[in-house]
């Protein structure tokens, strides 16, 4: 199965990042061969509109999956349109996440974690690090 796991850093060692449309990198995993390619999120300086296109850029990937702490109401639309299922990550690694989801610990999300602009600045807590994280 190929998913993508939102990433501060570039390595499966790296801090998930918990905002998906203004993530720093997408960490494209296939969990068989544990195979990783990692894609930069150009969307994460827009001043509107960045999970819509973060979203799109992760459907191009060809993934099966997402996994990021928070995402907003029209890119889980998105996602939602697309079939793809959106899971709660959970605190820690990349490669913690890519266990977690083996294992079958993570929840499905079904709808937005919070209502919009969440990770800008400015809006939903200075960052997106509001809530659980």
């Amino acid at each position: 199965m190929k998913i993508c796991i939102t990433s501060v850093g570039k390595d499966l060692d790296s801090p998930v990042d918990p905002r998906f449309g203004r993530c720093a990198n997408f960490i494209i995993v296939e969990t068989e061969t544990m195979e990783f390619k990692v894609i930069p999120n150009m969307n994460a300086s827009q001043m509107g509109g960045a999970g819509i296109q973060a979203a799109k850029d992760v459907i191009r990937s060809g993934v099966d999956a997402v996994i990021s702490g928070a995402i907003g109401p029209n890119a889980i639309d998105v996602f939602k349109s697309s079939g793809i299922e959106f899971y709660s990550a959970i605190r820690g690694s990349v490669m913690d996440n890519i266990n977690a989801f083996k294992d079958g610990r993570l929840q499905v999300m079904y709808g937005p974690t919070f209502s919009g602009h969440f990770g800008q600045e400015g809006f939903g807590g200075g960052g997106g690090r509001g809530g659980r994280w």
